[in-house]
This record gives C-alpha cells, structure tokens and sequence, in this order.
C-alpha cells in the first residue's frame, strides 16, 4: 500500500490523472485522494470536554489529507445500487489476492466478534452476522504523505465511524485516538498481532 500511494500522490502532484479514483462512484470503489473526504462538524458533541480530551482536529473540519483505496469484501447482492466494480491499479499484480485475503481475515474477526457479542448477550449466535451477509463491506486501506504534509496536519479529522463493526491493523505510526463511553480521550496501541474492533 505504501508503494502505491507514494506513486499515487507523485502522480497526484504533478498533475498527472488517477485512473484508480472513481468519483462517479462515490469514491467507494478505488482510490480516494487527499482533499476529498471530511468529517462532519461534531463541535456540539465534544465542546464540553476538558482540553485533555478534545480532539486535536479544528472545527468546523477542514478537508482530510489522507489517502484511501476502497476495496469491495465479499458478494453485494445482485439487484443493490452500491454493487460497484472492483478497480485493479496497473503493475500490482498480486493486489486482488492480497487485498481480498487481508480483507476477509478482518470480515471473519469481525464475525467472530459479532458471534461472541450476540452469544454474549443471551442472543442466538448468529443474531448479528446473517445481518451482515451480502453487506456493504469495504477494506479501506489508508495512506498518509508525511513528507508533503507539516506536523499538525489534520490527516482525518474527529469523526465517528458509520457501520456495525469497524476493524482496524496496526499502523506503522502513531496518531490515532479513541473515546471512551465516558468521553476520555486514549491514544491506540494495537499490540503485534491483533486487532482494533
């Protein structure tokens, strides 16, 4: 990912055009560059907290200056508007095995998990997941140019993630944050070999 975002943003900046980004669709299949995505403005939510837990982010959000490809896991049903076609960038021939291996190991974590939150909560086992059958899923790969960008650049600001179940690796670089139920902000640190739900 690394190798294809570096060649991406070089692209991107001088000026040359990314086949990979698809705004006819959204953004939701591809590439997506930096200066496209934003997070809603949530001050009202967070305005309260003491300064040790706002967010570092400005208000109202300024555009993120991250880079995403979006990759479809799994079958969408036939007939569903967001069944957009996969994008396969040039010279990476070994991205749809590797993609579609990653992105199904974190939808099976992410059924598991769902799997032991229903059994849990005194639901049947499958309560969550034959929900989640033909859903939306997306691996979403980020990238962020640390050369180009100063420190305190906002590479994605405060936002709250929209789905059932978010999953994410471990970053090779610090940065992102939490909340608690409480509204206490935690740096993450995802141990080797695990995973952020």
């Amino acid at each position: 990912m690394e190798k294809y975002f570096r060649q991406a943003s070089d692209r991107y900046y001088s000026g040359g055009e990314l086949p990979d980004a698809k705004p006819q669709y959204f953004y939701q299949t591809g590439v997506t560059p930096e200066k496209i995505e934003r997070a809603r403005n949530h001050f009202e939510k967070v305005k309260h907290l003491p300064k040790e837990d706002q967010p570092m982010s400005p208000f109202p959000p300024t555009v993120d200056m991250k880079w995403r490809y979006m990759w479809k896991i799994g079958e969408r049903p036939a007939g569903s508007g967001d069944n957009f076609p996969q994008v396969l960038p040039e010279g990476f021939p070994e991205w749809e095995d590797k993609m579609g291996s990653w992105g199904n190991r974190l939808l099976t974590a992410g059924e598991t998990a769902a799997e032991m939150a229903a059994i849990g909560m005194g639901l049947e086992k499958d309560t969550f997941t034959k929900r989640m059958k033909e859903g939306a899923h997306l691996l979403a790969p980020t990238g962020s140019d640390l050369v180009r960008n100063d420190v305190g650049t906002t590479l994605a600001g405060f936002h709250y993630d929209i789905a059932f179940l978010t999953v994410h690796g471990k970053s090779r670089f610090p940065g992102l944050y939490v909340w608690l139920r409480n509204w206490k902000k935690v740096p993450v640190k995802i141990p080797k070999g695990c995973l952020l739900l």
